[in-house]
């Protein structure tokens, strides 16, 4: 990474480690003092040992608080929870995220200079993941010393590193993962888990965040927070006591037997593998603007943008893919096609029929789920053999909020359906879908789901909701796309990312127009069935951008 200026409020780009006697100590102006072997034992984690150290000074280690999914600023609103990233024609991620380590001492103010990036980087979609959700699950023994504040929890061995680097592997790929929510007060892991999103941007901040090798290799920016260890001490008293319920005797006692020792022995040695350091801390804006600029250059080399003219051009003149299943063309079918199609049509006459075509729609679609062989007993006391349903349950997702409309047929024919929902957005400055929220039942992987989305052109947000429920475990050959009309387009694009996914559908009209509007299309749906205004482009897709 190219060195940024240093001057008097910037960080300060690290050098190669000097050894012993080879030059003057680059914070404090005194010559370095050969390490000693516990010294070099304990960076065995780290990159090949180096043979040059520090004097040690009086620091301290924190575990800080998780992160809200929002951050409010005065602007706008940033996505902390994260989302997954686009991906291409092919259903894969184009690029990994770009992941930022921060490391440094108890209460040096690492997270508040994580959000002080975040809302200066001007990036809407970002994951913070903090060290401290990672800590390993005690014994009760190590519970009871812990109860007493005689267990180490500074010491790399209290950290599940294995989770901790399949997580951020799982971030930079795209992909969802679910983190464990850790207790502090009881000192253990909560029953429920939280899920994350891969983002444009990943922040791991920990006191250990640079003590494995492997985990160093992951990030892309290695920032150091160095803030004075009595300033630090100050701020993890106040936590402790006013936050956890500690007294001030057991702090300073584990500060005494594990904080203060920890730090110097694992923690102040990692600075010297850091691309920056930030003297004082969230007070120096300066430095924090220079972090910001560099980020900002590496972002400008990792767009993630989709291409809807590879998209459009990747399956044409291909057959209709064998997953696609369209409701027979019936008069009675065409009929209602005529009726809903018809920009003269009543709101009332259009809601009508398109309420009958969805339900026409789902009893077919129910048509391709398992079923198998099973034998009941008639009134007459007579064996039947029927067929039932093979799976665990029925899950309908749709798609927000013309997805929506489709509930009502769904719950009509299948008694006790869990419903779960999606918003998927277009950014209007970038063209690329963006997910903004989602409801799903717990345990969706064990169900055959329903996607529901009345209208299906490009397929971008159809491909983005795939992925969401593959990350949430859904086998590929469970998820089943339904959509009233669809382009020929978005039928290849979604059959070609996701070759197993069954595609329904009314009707598949040719062609799209340059806006990517169906044509000769159905109109926007959701404004047609709600009464709403048309979007500014008269898209067919929803009105808050849903890119089809």
């Amino acid at each position: 990474m190219a060195a940024l200026p240093a001057s008097a409020d910037a960080p300060r780009p690290v050098p190669p480690p000097l050894a012993a006697g080879d030059g003057p100590d680059r914070l404090e102006g005194k010559n370095e003092d050969r390490s000693s072997s516990s010294n070099a034992e304990s960076l065995d984690r780290l990159l090949p040992p180096v043979g040059a150290g520090r004097s040690p000074r009086k620091r301290t280690t924190s575990q800080c608080k998780s992160e809200p999914p929002l951050l409010r600023t005065s602007k706008r609103t940033i996505y902390t929870a994260g989302r997954p990233p686009w991906y291409n024609e092919h259903g894969t991620q184009s690029k990994e995220a770009f992941a930022i380590g921060l490391g440094g001492g108890s209460a040096s103010g690492k997270t508040t200079v994580a959000r002080m990036i975040i809302e200066a980087l001007d990036v809407p979609w970002v994951v913070l993941l903090s060290m401290d959700s990672f800590y390993k699950v005690l014994t009760r023994q190590q519970q009871e010393q812990a109860a007493h504040n005689n267990f180490n929890f500074d010491h790399p061995d209290a950290f599940d590193f294995d989770l901790i680097i399949s997580t951020l592997k799982k971030l930079k790929q795209g992909k969802s993962v679910k983190v464990p929510i850790y207790d502090f007060t009881t000192h253990s892991r909560k029953k429920d888990w939280k899920t994350l999103y891969g983002a444009n941007v990943i922040i791991f901040e920990g006191i250990m965040a640079f003590a494995d090798k492997t985990l160093l290799e992951l990030l892309d920016m290695k920032i150091f927070v160095d803030t004075d260890s009595d300033i630090r001490l100050v701020r993890r008293l106040r936590r402790d006591i006013s936050e956890r319920g500690r007294d001030i005797e057991g702090v300073i006692k584990q500060y005494n037997k594990f904080v203060k020792p920890a730090f110097d022995q694992y923690i102040q040695p990692t600075m010297r593998v850091a691309d920056i350091v930030v003297p004082r801390g969230s007070g120096n804006t300066v430095a924090i603007d220079l972090i910001v600029q560099h980020v900002h250059s590496q972002l400008e080399e990792r767009k993630l943008r989709w291409d809807l003219a590879a998209l459009a051009s990747a399956h044409q003149c291909h057959p209709l893919p064998r997953t696609l299943s369209v409701l027979k063309s019936t008069p009675q079918v065409r009929g209602m096609h005529t009726i809903i199609r018809d920009r003269e049509t009543s709101r009332d006459e259009f809601i009508f029929y398109s309420k009958r075509l969805m339900r026409l729609l789902i009893e077919h679609a129910l048509s391709f789920l398992p079923f198998q062989d099973c034998v009941v007993q008639t009134p007459q006391g007579q064996d039947y053999s029927g067929k039932c349903y093979a799976g665990k349950q029925i899950t309908g997702v749709s798609i927000l909020r013309a997805g929506e409309t489709m509930e009502p047929a769904l719950r009509a024919v299948c008694k006790d359906v869990r419903i779960g929902t999606i918003l998927i957005q277009t950014n209007q400055f970038t063209g690329e879908p963006e997910l903004h929220y989602l409801r799903l039942p717990k345990d969706i992987s064990d169900d055959h789901v329903i996607l529901m989305d009345c209208t299906v052109s490009t397929g971008a947000a159809a491909m983005m909701a795939v992925r969401v429920l593959l990350d949430h475990d859904v086998p590929e050959d469970k998820i089943f796309l339904l959509s009233l009309l669809m382009a020929e387009m978005g039928v290849h694009s979604v059959a070609y990312a996701f070759p197993r996914v069954r595609i329904i559908t009314t009707a598949v009209d040719k062609r799209i127009n340059d806006l990517f509007r169906i044509i000769p299309g159905i109109g926007n749906f959701g404004d047609r069935y709600f009464g709403t205004d048309a979007v500014p482009d008269g898209s067919d897709e929803e009105e808050g951008g849903s890119a089809g």
